[in-house]
């Protein structure tokens, strides 16, 4: 291993234990989705993998 990689993995790690309260804090605190916005986001979701379906079964 070289110092670029060594250097890295510990910027990484650094960035990770920076990272992980503030993430949880946001996680705890942010507002739960209703049933429609999970539909919201469930059709738009849908739509979209039909369509790869689609242009898979086109080729």
């Amino acid at each position: 291993m070289d110092w670029v990689k060594i250097g890295s993995a510990v910027l990484m790690a650094a960035m990770l234990i920076y990272l992980f309260p503030r993430a949880k804090q946001t996680i705890e605190n942010s507002p739960k989705g209703s049933a429609s916005d999970w539909m919201g986001f469930i059709v738009p979701m849908a739509a979209i993998v039909l369509f790869i379906i689609l242009l898979i079964a086109l080729v």
